[in-house]
């Protein structure tokens, strides 16, 4: 069975999905270790112990420096023996010794189709006093591999979604993660725990992608 620590930083709705498709028996072979929050305040670990996950948060501000809290991370992570780290909404840089650590075991949840679209941004648009600057037509999710760089690591799955001329900032995000976040993440997690997922130079080979 693989074992699996969620790293969260909010509200957890990435978290529940992935509860969800476990008591649903659409993420198979997987338990849920750990979740583990650098937010004390996120509603995350409060998600977790509604359904009898250990929650646990390491906060950069109880730490002299980051270095310190690098290795407290670490070793609390490396503490559950996991054999795949989730980053649902983690807004934490992971360290050079953690990337090389985990190597291929480390996905990651970005709300929008990269390479295109890295790092911060809102799902491919701009936002401007609360409006969605018009450009691309189409936004959706990515679930990757973390290696060093800034969401440049080997993609598993992807899904787009499309930009509805009256999309509001708040509309297009649910939208997103209900067409796109809570259905890849969990597909990823599934493939992975029963080994459809290889990765072989920088890129990701899937056996059996499900297809929508």
């Amino acid at each position: 069975m693989l074992k699996i620590v969620i790293c969260v930083s909010g509200g957890g709705t990435n978290l529940q999905a992935i509860i969800d498709g476990i008591e649903r028996g659409i993420i198979t072979n997987t338990g849920i270790a750990a979740v583990i929050s650098n937010n004390p305040g996120a509603y995350a670990l409060e998600r977790a112990r509604n359904h009898g996950i250990e929650g646990v948060c390491i906060s950069p501000k109880e730490f002299a420096d980051r270095e310190r809290f690098n290795q407290a991370f670490l070793e609390k992570l490396d503490s559950y023996q996991a054999d795949l780290v989730v980053l649902a909404g983690f807004l934490v840089v992971l360290p050079e010794m953690m990337i090389k650590k985990y190597r291929n075991r480390i996905i990651n949840i970005h709300p929008s189709l990269i390479p295109s679209f890295c790092g911060k941004g809102y799902y491919g648009l701009k936002v401007h006093e609360g409006v969605l600057e018009r450009g691309v037509k189409v936004t959706g999710a990515t679930v990757h591999f973390v290696d060093e760089g800034t969401d440049t690591g080997p993609i598993i799955l992807q899904q787009p979604v499309l930009v509805e001329q009256d999309d509001t900032p708040e509309l297009l995000q649910r939208r997103v993660m209900e067409q796109a976040e809570w259905k890849i993440l969990p597909q990823a997690i599934d493939l992975i725990a029963n080994d459809k997922i290889q990765v072989e130079g920088g890129k990701v080979l899937v056996q059996d992608a499900p297809v929508e």
